[in-house]
């Protein structure tokens, strides 16, 4: 009988490793591995992936490189959006998942397979964002999870792999790394207690610069275009560019604590020095270049848009309604921004831009009025307070003292 074949979302970690060795030896599958990287792997470490899951039985392995697919259509969107969740986050890893179960299951369709597979376990978010994904995009084929259907443990997995001739070294690190274009991720026993914080060590990036530098972003049409004078048309490599500089002086690094789209609280620690730098200058420069109108609703489009990209829900529609509005916001959003940084944290210093809303012949705030008169304030003050005087008129008058 011919085998059914299998897509199964490889990384090379543990669980994937098992994944390829169970679904072949145990189960008869005929198991096609696929990573998807956006960013988060060097050329060297997709080979090495690649030989593992060669090694272990994959009947094939592809690398579906898609850093640029995820710039356009999700950095590009949360910078617009300035998007932190919770104030804190910049949605690195977690808004990759989606991306990555897109191109998984869209190279799936296109080899035929019956079923696709990952490993994500039954505790945390990235179950749902494969599953979601993988059933709105392809219902006609099956999803497969041994990892979380079986409830594995570590030394089970471990065990197995053993048993079966596959020797690695699987110890287990004191950090779990997650490493993308947008930021890494890093989970250990302190981020599992809500009194600790993550120690110097646990950060992959070390502070090897204790000078102060001044660094210029600048912004066209609200996109990433140049880093200190040097024009970049690849995107994806400015944003390299910005964390190479801001990684050596441990810019980016926090905590962040949130609901997961299971209904628990999740902490994690993370460092993110290109988007918390990009992020900011973006953020000052449109203080200057929209309207205050334009950036309350902005805010408001914007947290919804992050927290549906990091709940699962990028392929609702309204997202893309959402994207419209992000586009047409930023066609004055350009300039250059400067920024100081130091050890742990930077200063914005300034913007210019030919569409600062600052410099305009209309008056200069708290120095000098140019386009009204002392009289034209009186008169608009006068009728701005109207309706709380009325308020406080009726209230009077009930015998209701003022406040």
């Amino acid at each position: 009988m011919k085998k059914e074949k299998v897509v199964l979302a490889f990384s090379g970690g543990l669980d994937t490793s098992f994944c390829v060795k169970y679904l072949s030896e145990e189960k008869g599958y005929e198991v096609h591995t696929a990573i998807a990287n956006t960013g988060g792997f060097s050329p060297a470490e997709l080979k090495v992936i690649e030989q593992k899951a060669l090694a272990l039985g994959a009947a094939s392995h592809v690398t579906l490189d898609i850093e640029q697919e995820y710039y356009e259509k999700s950095i590009k969107y949360m910078v617009f959006g300035n998007i932190l969740r919770n104030g804190t986050y910049p949605i690195s890893v977690s808004s990759e998942r989606i991306f990555q179960a897109i191109a998984i299951i869209e190279y799936a369709k296109k080899i035929g397979a019956d079923y696709v597979a990952h490993g994500s376990t039954g505790a945390g978010n990235d179950q749902v964002r494969f599953d979601l994904t993988f059933q709105i995009l392809a219902p006609e084929i099956g999803i497969i999870t041994p990892t979380r259907d079986m409830t594995l443990t570590r030394e089970y997995e471990i065990d197995y792999l053993k048993k079966h001739g596959y020797e690695a070294d699987f110890k287990k690190l004191e950090y779990s790394i997650n490493k993308g274009l947008w930021g890494t991720s890093i989970g250990g026993k302190e981020t599992l207690h809500s009194e600790e914080t993550l120690p110097e060590e646990a950060y992959p990036s070390q502070v090897t610069e204790h000078e102060p530098r001044t660094l210029r972003i600048a912004f066209e049409r609200g996109e990433i275009a140049a880093v200190d004078g040097k024009p970049y048309a690849d995107k994806v490599e400015a944003i390299r560019a910005v964390e190479a500089i801001g990684a050596k002086y441990g810019i980016g690094r926090d905590m962040h604590i949130g609901d997961t789209i299971i209904g628990i609280k999740g902490r994690v620690g993370f460092e993110a020095a290109a988007p918390m730098l990009i992020i900011a200058a973006h953020k000052m420069l449109e203080k200057h270049t929209l309207t205050k109108w334009q950036l309350y609703w902005k805010d408001q489009l914007s947290t919804w848009y992050g927290m549906f990209l990091h709940e699962a829900q990028y392929l609702e529609p309204v997202m893309r309604d959402i994207e419209r509005f992000l586009d047409h916001s930023q066609e004055n959003v350009t300039g250059e921004v400067e920024l100081t940084l130091r050890p742990y944290g930077y200063t914005l210093v300034g913007v210019q831009s030919p569409l600062d809303l600052m410099k305009t012949d209309f008056g200069e705030y708290g120095e000098v009025n140019k386009a009204w008169t002392a009289d034209d304030v009186k008169g608009f003050t006068k009728i701005l307070g109207n309706q709380m005087k009325i308020y406080y008129n009726v209230q009077a008058r009930n015998g209701k003292a003022k406040k």
